[in-house]
């Protein structure tokens, strides 16, 4: 079966001005092998109620936030367009909440483990493996020459 995907918004990360690829998955039923294109489409993937520039939670907006912060490029898919979706990525990742975050094609978690990994400084060390640099990496840069 082929994935129908309709683009909710779009943009490109130049200085301040964020733009963020939206896709909605529109597909009778999903599987493993339909996600597994989505969490590799890129670096960065998320899994979220709503899309990045109308979140329809507070985790999914918490992630949303910190992804801005980081300025990140990345993939968002609202799993409240399709029931199928929703079942077919937390079957996918064996984790029952939503948002779901997958940096380079592995499930990193969700909103808590984003934020931890945020607070620790781990975030940045991620996204370097997979060629992202985080725009706090200058902050944190700085704060050490002090």
């Amino acid at each position: 079966m082929s994935l129908l995907l309709r683009k909710l918004g779009s943009s490109v990360l130049t200085g301040r001005t964020s733009y963020l690829l939206s896709r909605t998955l529109c597909a009778a039923t999903v599987d493993a092998k339909e996600i597994d294109k989505l969490v590799h489409n890129n670096k960065v993937v998320v899994f979220m109620k709503g899309n990045p520039e109308a979140p329809r939670c507070g985790f999914s907006n918490a992630v949303v936030q910190i992804l801005r912060m980081h300025a990140v490029n990345y993939d968002s898919h609202d799993i409240l367009q399709s029931d199928e979706l929703r079942q077919a990525i937390k079957d996918y990742s064996n984790w029952p909440t939503i948002p779901q975050v997958f940096i380079n094609g592995e499930f990193v978690g969700g909103c808590d483990i984003m934020l931890q990994m945020h607070q620790n400084g781990e975030l940045i060390d991620e996204l370097k493996k997979v060629g992202i640099k985080s725009a706090l990496s200058d902050a944190e840069g700085a704060d050490e020459k002090k």
